[in-house]
């Protein structure tokens, strides 16, 4: 059985930028992954490669086992993409919209399946309704329904709850998990990074064109990054002997690098010592965002 999505030394050049620089990454089929990175780093060129958007410089890029060069329509037709940009018609119905893209896959008399896509994604009450008259929102998940029109078993999306309120993005991760426990593979990109950290089962994360960590999430957050230990003390000064934990202080807040449980009673011990009384204290493992933070450098 191949990966839903294998990319081999894969590379892209424009005339002024090195998009990508040898990516090697495999996907699973029924996999939920995450493809993590700054602004600028490489995610959505990849993308590109994939649904056929962009020609790679170098390299290969396949999905379910169909090179999206030479085997163009086989990849395509197995490949669904929910782009960041709010890409509509708006003088057509929603369900004008769905059916034309039925067509592109040569789908024909598949309304049942657009009235599910219609009744889980909230827009039944919308079919009808020209795209230009929807909400940003509406049109989000427009774009879902349009890239799973043709059943396909790979979903990549990107950035898909970006405007969305927080009811709709419930019931859509609820959809989507539901979709993944079918067998579909999803592929996530997201700035909210405790999205990716609540679904995916393993992370990829890109700077500057480069894969700079591949593993399961539970490894990342375990490996990657330190506990931090958050105090609001009294005076607003840590001893001499804390400052080489300080990561970061905001007024009378610190932040300390706890890498160890063990090592809090040491600290504790040392704000007595100095007669510093601490008015809040919280203890927190490291999460995705702190990982993330410490591989590329940059915020989400």
């Amino acid at each position: 059985m191949p990966p839903a999505i294998r990319l081999r030394a894969l590379d892209k050049r424009y005339p002024a930028v090195h998009a990508l620089r040898s990516v090697d990454l495999e996907v699973a089929q029924g996999e939920f992954f995450a493809l993590l990175g700054p602004n600028g780093a490489g995610k959505t060129t990849l993308i590109s490669v994939l649904a056929g958007l962009a020609k790679p410089t170098g390299g290969t890029a396949e999905v379910m086992g169909f090179d999206v060069v030479r085997q163009y329509r086989e990849a395509r037709s197995r490949l669904g993409v929910v782009p960041q940009e709010l890409v509509y018609d708006a003088f057509f119905t929603v369900r004008e919209m769905l059916r034309f893209q039925s067509g592109y896959f040569g789908l024909a008399h598949n309304d049942a399946w657009i009235d599910e896509l219609l009744d889980k994604l909230s827009l039944a009450d919308k079919a009808n309704t020209y795209t230009r008259t929807l909400s940003g929102g509406m049109k989000r998940r427009l774009l879902v329904a349009q890239a799973l029109v043709h059943k396909p078993p790979v979903i990549v999306l990107d950035e898909p709850t970006a405007g969305v309120d927080v009811g709709l993005r419930q019931s859509l991760w609820a959809f989507i998990h539901r979709l993944n426990g079918e067998g579909h593979t999803i592929m996530l990109t997201t700035h909210y990074l405790e999205e990716a950290e609540a679904l995916c089962e393993r992370v990829a994360m890109l700077k500057d064109g480069r894969v700079v960590a591949l593993d399961r999430t539970a490894n990342l957050l375990r490996t990657g990054a330190e506990r931090r230990l958050e105090l609001r003390l009294m005076p607003a000064m840590l001893p001499e002997s804390l400052s080489r934990r300080l990561i970061e202080r905001r007024g009378e807040r610190f932040v300390l690098a706890m890498p160890d449980y063990t090592e809090l009673e040491h600290v504790l011990a040392e704000l007595r010592r100095a007669g510093i009384r601490i008015e809040e204290m919280e203890l927190r493992q490291a999460d995705l965002e702190d990982v993330f933070m410490k591989l590329t450098g940059q915020a989400t």
